[in-house]
Formats: C-alpha cells, structure tokens, sequence
C-alpha cells in the first residue's frame, strides 16, 4: 500500500506541513514510522481523511497565485442558464466577472455577503472566505 510522508500528505491537501503534523499530533488521520523513524499516513487514511476535510471537516483555506486580491462585497448576481455576471464593489472599485453558473452556486454567492475578487492578466477570479 501507497504511504506518504507529512510533508508529501502537506502537499496533496494544500495546506503546510505544520498543519499537516498538527493534525496527526491531534489523531485527526493515522499515522506510523517507517525504519527510519519518518511519520507516514497510509494512502486509504489519507483519501478519507481529503474527503472528510472537503466535505467540511475543516474550513477550507483558499490558497492561489493570484496577488491582486479585491476583498469586497457582492452587490450583483445575474444567472443565466449556464453563465452568470457576479458584481463585487471593493473599496473604490466595483469588479465584474463572468463565470459558470455552477461556480455561482458552488461558492453559495449572494448579494450583501462578503468575497473577494482576484485579478491576474484578463481574468478575475471570485474566492469567498
């Protein structure tokens, strides 16, 4: 069987490997040692353990390359049968962009809640915290 090292664990989940190592210390997913005395997470332990923090076991950080971060609120939301128009004013700036329909209501976007608009080249990209 596939076992991973924290570090290799860290990197799949995206999250650091101190976190990682935080929640094996707390017995949040199962680990042993190998001869070298390395702490590794078996490939089932991991798999349930990426299920259960995607299905909300944990809150999710939103990790990009993306700088140009807009944080604001939605004042808009125009759904098409299979685009939509999100509207966000951060500050000064009011930011518009086009997405799926899909990404709308995965992210569970409604006006007056709180999300951040992230510019890069042509695109901008919608995070919510």
């Amino acid at each position: 069987m596939q076992a991973y090292t924290i570090g290799q664990a860290a990197r799949l989940l995206g999250v650091s490997p101190d976190t990682a190592r935080r929640w094996a210390d707390a017995g949040r997913v199962a680990t042993h040692r190998d001869e070298g005395g390395r702490r590794l997470i078996d490939g089932k332990d991991l798999a349930a353990f990426s299920v259960e923090l995607a299905q909300g076991g944990e809150e999710a950080v939103s990790y990009t390359s993306v700088r140009n971060a807009f944080p604001g609120i939605v004042t808009a939301i125009k759904l098409g049968d299979v685009a939509a128009q999100v509207e966000i004013q951060a500050g000064p700036h009011r930011l518009v962009s086009l997405l799926t329909r899909e990404a709308v209501e995965e992210l569970s976007l409604e006006v007056g809640m709180e999300a951040t608009a992230r510019v890069k080249s042509t695109n901008v990209h919608i995070d919510r915290p």
